[in-house]
């Protein structure tokens, strides 16, 4: 029996293979908690392109992979940028596993990287609408499932380092990051009464399939000879001498989710390996 056993989890973009969002769900479900995949399943538009998303066949193979541990696994298309498309995740979840008690806002974009001057209004909308935007829907339609069960709760953000610090080239991304603090701040003191947690966590840079894709583009901004030597800038400027790796993030998520936290919200959790304080 683990931690989470007869709990049911939703993270949004955990349709990518190596993410954050796959790393997170395998170790929910590791707890015994039931999972639903969900991410976007198609190219949409143009911020939501070929390559940086969760495609339906991929989120499948995900799913029968997470079978093999024991625990009912459902697979729910969803654009965080739609409510209506989000609150009928938190439905699915609910009328799937018969409830929903841990949801994970992973969604995000952090592809879209430009110097300041060259940031067109469709990117600032695309990155808000996703890593802010979607979040706070999130937040909302698991808030109605959960407060409807009566038997509370736990929402985590996955927010970043950039929630506390700035970087050059993430302007959007860092605005978007450092509103999901101040979201889980409100959000906690009206859901506390009714036993639900709202937390963030923030990682500091997690090579994931979309932080192969930023190593290569700060290792040309920062003027690193190669990407292997801007990793071992990054790594020498990190206490722990190391980036951080999906589970370090999914750690963090399973334990905010388990009964040890239940006291616990508002917090915005540094998994940075103390490159964030320092």
């Amino acid at each position: 029996m683990g931690t989470l056993s007869g709990k049911t989890a939703v993270i949004t973009g955990s349709g990518r293979r190596k993410g954050l969002g796959e790393a997170i769900a395998r170790k929910l479900a590791s707890e015994g908690a039931n999972i639903v995949l969900s991410d976007v399943g198609k190219p949409r538009d143009a911020a939501t392109g070929e390559g940086h998303i969760g495609t339906t066949d991929e989120m499948e193979s995900i799913a029968e992979e997470l079978r093999g541990l024991g625990v009912n696994v459902s697979t729910c298309v969803c654009d965080v940028r739609s409510l209506e498309e989000v609150r009928a995740l938190a439905k699915h979840a609910s009328e799937t596993h018969g409830s929903l008690d841990i949801w994970v806002n992973n969604a995000g974009i952090g592809y879209i990287m430009k110097p300041l001057l060259e940031v067109s209004e469709a990117d600032w909308r695309a990155v808000i609408d996703v890593n802010l935007t979607g979040a706070f829907f999130g937040l909302k339609a698991a808030a109605e499932a959960m407060i409807g069960q009566g038997k509370g709760g736990r929402i985590v953000n996955i927010a970043s380092q950039a929630a506390k610090s700035g970087f050059p080239h993430a302007q959007a991304y860092t605005s978007s990051k450092h509103g999901l603090v101040g979201l889980v701040r409100s959000a906690a003191i009206e859901l506390g009464p009714h036993g639900i947690t709202v937390n963030n966590v923030c990682p500091n840079h997690v090579t994931t399939g979309l932080g192969a894709w930023q190593n290569e583009y700060f290792s040309k901004v920062t003027g690193a000879a190669s990407v292997d030597e801007y990793m071992t800038n990054m790594k020498n400027r990190i206490p722990m001498r190391r980036p951080g790796l999906p589970e370090d993030t999914a750690n963090a998520v399973a334990w905010l989710c388990t009964d040890q936290a239940a006291y616990i919200t508002a917090e915005s959790m540094n998994v940075s390996g103390g490159e964030e304080p320092h």
